[in-house]
C-alpha cells in the first residue's frame, strides 16, 4: 500500500483541487475533498472561493450547491459548447415546471403536498418528470405523520439555470403590505 501524497501548500491548494475536480465524474462533498488532500474542510472552502474567483473571468467555475461542488463550464458558452457537440438547445420547461422548481428551491427541502398547498393543484407528474430530468432529487422524509418524501434541487438544476449555489437565487418580491416574504 502506498502512503498518501503529504497535503498541499496552502498556495498551491487551490489548483490540487482543480485538477481533482477536473478529473471527478460527479460532484465531491467537502469533506471528500479535504480527505484527498489532506487539508481541513475549512482550507478546501477558502481554497475554492479562490479558485471560483480566479474562474471569474474564464470559461469555468466553480459549482458549489452548499453539500458538493462541482468544476463546469462557464453558462454564457453553453452555446459554443452546443455547437461544438452538435447539441440542439436543451427543451425547455414548461411555466407549471417553472413554478415547481421555483418553489422548492426557495423552500427545500419540499414535500410535493407543500407545493400543490401553495400551486392549488396537483403536482405529481411535474415532481416525477423534474426528478428524472435530474432537476430535483429526494432530500429525506418529513417527521410528519405520512413521512412525506421531501425534495430539493441539484447540481443539474444550479446548471440549467446558470447559478454557482441556491444563495445566488435572486431575492423573492415583497407584496405590498406583507414586511418579510417566508421564503425558506
Amino acid at each position: 500500500m502506498t502512503e498518501p501524497p503529504p497535503a498541499p501548500r496552502p498556495s498551491e491548494l487551490p489548483w490540487v483541487l482543480e485538477a481533482i475536480l477536473f478529473v471527478a465524474e460527479e460532484p465531491q462533498s467537502f469533506a471528500a475533498l479535504a480527505q484527498a488532500t489532506g487539508a481541513g474542510e475549512g482550507s478546501v472552502r477558502k481554497a475554492l472561493k479562490q479558485l471560483a474567483a480566479d474562474y471569474e473571468a474564464r470559461g469555468l467555475r466553480v459549482m458549489d450547491d452548499g453539500r458538493r461542488v462541482q468544476l463546469v463550464t462557464h453558462d454564457g458558452y453553453a452555446a459554443y459548447i452546443d455547437q461544438f457537440l452538435g447539441q440542439a438547445p436543451g427543451q425547455r420547461l414548461s411555466r407549471a415546471a417553472l413554478e415547481v422548481l421555483t418553489i422548492i428551491a426557495y423552500r427545500q427541502p419540499c414535500s410535493r403536498g407543500e407545493v400543490e398547498a401553495i400551486r392549488g393543484v396537483n403536482s405529481d407528474k411535474l415532481v416525477t418528470t423534474l426528478e428524472a430530468r435530474g432537476l430535483l432529487e429526494e432530500a429525506g422524509t418529513a417527521d410528519t405523520p405520512g413521512r412525506a418524501k421531501l425534495y430539493r434541487t441539484t447540481m443539474k438544476f444550479l446548471e440549467y439555470f446558470g447559478i454557482a449555489s441556491p444563495a445566488e437565487l435572486p431575492p423573492l418580491p415583497v407584496e405590498p403590505g406583507l414586511e418579510t416574504v417566508d421564503a425558506f
